[in-house]
């Protein structure tokens, strides 16, 4: 389980950079599906690099096919979402929502995989979520009725999907599903996904020096975060490294702080300890 928990810890850290890379992306009006496909095409080149050097077999079977496929759909949706909802929530407010998914992430493992729940990853997950609560904007939340609605409506879409990813992957694993094949058909998901959003839904489809640039950063911090969570959630139960590596919003929040993206708070500076709190508790059990 140590080697569960340090992964999980990885994908954390990954994650939260790359919370922040997208919604530096998505300060400005450019494409999003265009910035999808970017990134599933790094993901997709670092995890075909990495399993060469390796000299890695893939098995492209029925079942890794399957599950992978459907999963990897399922996770880049969901981060387009979150990125479409970053447009106008802060980077606190959006992880918020989004992280929120440990709730349905517990939820479903208990219901659909079975998982055991002791005492010390109960109260490890309510700390975890009392963490991410912490970090609710209740000045965003006053001015719902003034056109924030929509956007964040669009991150607990997200964070539903991103719940449903995470249960997904694992029941893939359990049923035989090969894990760097996975991994490699999560990446190239992507890349379809980005492109029908971008030809369907968007105008500005060019490619950019700073799109490129963009996707090829987020592309590689995906490469990192999916990685250390899929191993992860390999070697442990998903009620334990899920909720975890969704406390990312503390890398998130520290980098968007020191950059003057938003102001860090003792309120957010509570949310962080609890965060802490909550990894120690889901480690124990």
């Amino acid at each position: 389980m140590t080697e569960a928990i340090t992964f999980a810890l990885l994908s954390l850290f990954s994650a939260g950079c790359l919370d922040l890379s997208f919604k530096q992306y998505s300060r400005k009006a450019r494409s999003r599906g265009i910035y999808l496909a970017l990134c599933g095409v790094t993901w997709t080149a670092l995890q075909i690099a990495y399993f060469v050097s390796q000299n890695t077999a893939l098995v492209f079977d029925a079942v890794t096919l399957s599950y992978s496929t459907v999963a990897g759909i399922i996770l880049a949706v969901a981060n387009l979402v979150l990125i479409e909802s970053l447009t106008h929530l802060n980077v606190s407010l959006g992880s918020t929502i989004y992280r929120l998914n440990t709730v349905a992430v517990v939820v479903l493992s208990l219901v659909i995989l079975a998982e055991p729940m002791s005492a010390w990853k109960a109260f490890g997950v309510i700390t975890a979520v009392a963490a991410v609560w912490m970090l609710y904007d209740r000045k965003a939340y006053q001015t719902l009725q003034g056109g924030l609605a929509l956007f964040i409506w669009m991150a607990v879409m997200a964070s539903a999907l991103r719940a449903i990813f995470a249960i997904v992957a694992k029941l893939g694993l359990v049923a035989g599903a090969h894990t760097d094949t996975a991994l490699l058909i999560y990446a190239m998901s992507w890349i379809p996904a980005g492109l029908i959003y971008a030809i369907w839904r968007e105008d500005n489809v060019r490619l950019t020096a700073p799109k490129i640039a963009y996707g090829a950063i987020s592309g590689t911090l995906l490469c990192m975060t999916a990685n250390f969570l899929i191993s992860a959630i390999a070697r442990g139960d998903v009620s334990t490294v899920v909720p975890i590596a969704n406390l990312s919003f503390v890398v998130a929040l520290t980098l968007s702080a020191a950059m003057g993206m938003e102001l860090f708070t003792r309120r957010k500076a509570e949310a962080m300890v609890l965060a802490g709190v909550a990894i120690y508790l889901l480690a124990q059990g």
